[in-house]
């Protein structure tokens, strides 16, 4: 079951406008593009994967011939 709730805000007249003309140029009503815009806004951010660490050398030298093009 779906609820709707309705509410009042205070929205400046310049702001309003803009919102108006974005819906009409989108054809949605203002409620579609009020809701769609604060879904957007709360979605929550997505993690950052932790990359592994890179592995590490004891500095013996150079594990591949880098002047062998076949060895790389």
């Amino acid at each position: 079951m779906v609820v709707h709730m309705k509410t009042t805000l205070n929205i400046p007249d310049v702001t309003m406008r803009a919102v108006k003309d974005e819906a009409l140029r989108r054809g949605q009503t203002m409620s579609e593009l009020v809701e769609a815009s604060l879904r957007s806004m709360l979605k929550p951010a997505p993690r950052k994967k932790t990359l592994p660490p890179l592995p590490a050398y004891s500095g013996r030298g150079a594990l591949v011939n880098v002047a062998d093009r076949n060895a790389l």
